[in-house]
């Protein structure tokens, strides 16, 4: 049980990781309809500036002023370069943004290096938030902290739910609710929905559509700033860190819907949780079969297919969901458009 318990938070709180960085992204498409290859990037950045600015005055600090930092940076990056190939379509916007990313991880590796750099969670948010302590008896006890006390106990395993984590939980489900309470209940944003369908119209009411589109980017790109941060200090901040999880945000968007934050929330959530449980069973199908009783011949059983794990395969599934959502439903699970 307590496997369970502990798979299923730590995949909520990776897709919740996922849904934090594809909001930004869903939230740039959605507005002005460009898909942001270099969105990752932006991820790495907040993670390197909020390592260097935490050195000097904080990790709290660093919360703020790096989403800031990566914002405006965000903002600088649409009025001098992706404005000026916005009327020339899609496949400009997409270069672009694609040479951006190179560019960025090129410019981290000059500035930190390229190798891992040390940015550890603050005091506040080092140790466990609760441990689970299953006792001898097979009875279970959710104790807040680290239970030292209990772990010590002949016959006792204990399963922390780490503290960086829960935090990570938690900002997400704010930035949710404070995207979802900007769009809908004010005035700013109904003049950003409007401004992507009848921009002429929001042109003549006084307002200043071009600016409006940057800062929904540099709104976007900051978001990926706060993620970077929370997830450089509670993973790893390092130069591939933008490569890893890159492509994931993309098979986010499209599984939850071009453009819905709702569906980028849920499909954040569904493939955490997949990945999370597939690393957790170490099972293949010749095991799972050969469990059940069932007589395999040795050519079955030898397969190096039918032998692989499900945790090896694992880094797969999420692409595999892809594949499936798009022959199914192309739209995405909650999304209006064509994927």
């Amino acid at each position: 049980m307590e496997f369970f318990i502990i798979s299923m938070l730590n995949g909520v709180s990776y897709g919740l990781l996922l849904f934090m960085l594809s909001s930004g992204l869903t939230l740039i498409f959605s507005m002005m309809g460009v898909l942001n290859f270099a969105h990752a990037s932006f991820y790495m950045v907040g993670a390197y500036v909020g390592y260097t600015v935490s050195k000097h005055i904080g990790f709290w600090p660093a919360l703020v002023v790096a989403p800031l930092v990566v914002g405006a940076l965000g903002a600088l990056f649409e009025r001098l370069t992706l404005r000026k190939v916005h009327k020339f379509g899609h496949v400009p916007e997409l270069l672009v943004t694609f040479g951006l990313s190179y560019i960025v991880l090129e410019l981290v590796q000059l500035v930190w290096g390229r190798t891992a750099v040390e940015f550890p969670p603050p005091q506040a948010l080092r140790g466990p938030a609760f441990t689970l302590v299953h006792h001898a008896n097979d009875s279970l006890e959710l104790v807040w902290g680290a239970a030292q006390a209990a772990c010590g106990a002949e016959g006792v395993l204990c399963s922390p739910f780490p503290a960086t984590r829960g935090f990570m939980m938690l900002v997400a489900v704010l930035m949710l609710v404070a995207l979802w309470l900007l769009l809908t209940r004010t005035r700013i944003g109904l003049v950003i929905q409007a401004a992507l369908t009848h921009p002429e119209m929001v042109e003549s009411l006084g307002h200043n559509v071009p600016r409006v589109f940057m800062l929904v980017f540099g709104a976007g790109t900051a978001l990926a700033g706060l993620a970077g941060v929370i997830g450089g200090s509670t993973f790893v901040t390092e130069p591939a860190m933008a490569a890893t999880v890159g492509s994931v945000i993309f098979v986010v968007v499209v599984v939850g819907g071009m453009g819905s934050l709702p569906g980028a929330f849920l499909a954040s959530l569904l493939i955490g949780v997949i990945q999370t449980f597939a690393v957790g069973l170490d099972h293949s199908f010749v095991s799972l079969v050969q469990q059940m009783g069932v007589p395999l011949s040795e050519g079955l059983a030898s397969n190096p297919v039918l032998r692989l794990t499900l945790s090896q395969v694992a880094p797969i599934l999420p692409y595999l969901f892809l594949v499936l959502i798009l022959i199914f439903r192309p739209k995405g699970l909650l999304g209006t458009r064509e994927g």
